[in-house]
């Protein structure tokens, strides 16, 4: 996402949770210089929890080490009862904090110390993936599974994923373009987005 497609739209609202107030201020800094709202900041994982129940922001970006909770902790509140993308922020990469964090709702980490356009770049496929993963979960919610929830939802994201790379490959889209293009496509033919995306494969379909 450029800084620009950022400002045209309502801005993306983002808590931080960083104990290391130089970190959380780069942070800020880099987050709002490229149009988002940063709408609370702590040093503490249990503080970031109340914020974020109490301003519903879109992201939430948690440093893993904090005093009153751990970001792996507060993720597995935050994602509980919402849907906020969570990324983690962490000085090391474990396989297995890697998993315990994805369990716990993580979308991504992102190891310290980290560039600008990491960040950005980051947040932006943070948002994106759980913006399809929701997607597809209201799909399932209106439509009902064929089979089981979760089988559908795999087989939902493999044929989705396909599809866009197609319209990526042909198209000449960004990511974020092709699935809109499948979502808004099947919104309005009121057909399953599955069905959407095997279009786009077989090469029926185009924008």
């Amino acid at each position: 996402m450029s800084d620009s497609d950022t400002t045209r739209r309502t801005p993306i609202r983002v808590v931080i949770a960083e104990d290391e107030a130089i970190v959380r201020l780069d942070l800020k800094e880099i987050l709002v210089s490229a149009g988002y709202d940063v709408v609370g900041e702590t040093g503490r994982g249990d503080e970031a929890v109340n914020l974020a129940a109490e301003t519903r922001p879109d992201l939430a970006i948690l440093d893993v080490k904090m005093p009153g909770m751990s970001g792996i902790q507060a993720a597995r509140e935050i994602t509980r009862d919402a849907r906020i993308a969570v990324m983690v922020l962490t000085a090391f990469s474990q396989r297995e904090l890697i998993e315990e964090a994805r369990d716990a709702g993580v979308a991504a980490y992102l190891v310290k110390p980290f560039r600008r356009d990491e960040l950005l770049g980051a947040v932006d496929n943070v948002l994106a993936s759980c913006r399809q993963e929701w997607a597809i979960d209201a799909e399932i919610e209106t439509f009902g599974p064929e089979g089981s929830a979760a089988e559908d939802k795999i087989a939902t994201r493999r044929v989705v994923e396909e599809a866009k790379s197609t319209l990526i490959e042909s198209g000449g889209m960004t990511e974020a373009e092709a699935f809109s293009f499948i979502q808004r496509t099947a919104m309005r033919t009121r057909a399953r987005m599955r069905e959407i995306a095997r279009q786009v494969i077989e090469g029926s379909l185009s924008p």
